[in-house]
């Protein structure tokens, strides 16, 4: 990189009064502050791209690899699917052909189907309303002891 010390920047800074004058010098400084600034962001813009592409490339191969190992397992799989299927057949091709055990699990009735309990619609159609409840005379509140000997006690006579 450029190697400027404070010497260096003494010199460029008086030689830019000389140049431009003391009257244009803190606009030129501004200008050149905010160009800089703008060459900055610019620069760290480039560098993240230039990281999410390396990343996004590096995610890619892990995706590739992580399809392919899966791709692998779902062969073994099948294959062990497969030789299942045929071990399943060859031992109930066996029971079938022994003296009519199959025909017993064949007699059986099929299980019945699942009825799923719901709620107790009884209840809520059963349900008092509240204007019933008051008028009636229904307790809705729960009292406290104290409150309740308060609301109950008998009125003195003065």
């Amino acid at each position: 990189m450029i190697d400027i010390g404070l010497s260096k920047m003494a010199l460029v800074g008086a030689v830019a009064l000389i140049v431009i004058g003391p009257e244009k010098l803190p606009r030129v400084a501004r200008t050149v502050g905010t160009l800089l600034g703008k060459a900055q962001r610019y620069v760290a813009d480039v560098k993240a791209e230039v990281n999410r592409s390396m990343e996004l490339d590096e995610l890619r191969k892990m995706k590739e690899q992580v399809e392919g190992a899966a791709r692998d397992v779902e062969q073994s799989i099948q294959t062990e699917a497969r030789a299942f299927e045929k071990d399943w057949n060859e031992a109930t091709g066996a029971l079938s052909s022994a003296d009519g055990a199959a025909s017993a699990f064949e007699d059986t009735p099929p299980a019945p189907a699942y009825k799923h309990p719901g709620k107790n619609w009884r209840l809520k159609r059963g349900a008092m309303p509240q204007w019933y409840k008051a008028r009636a005379g229904v307790r809705t509140k729960v009292l406290s002891g104290a409150a309740r000997v308060a609301r109950y006690r008998p009125k003195k006579f003065h």
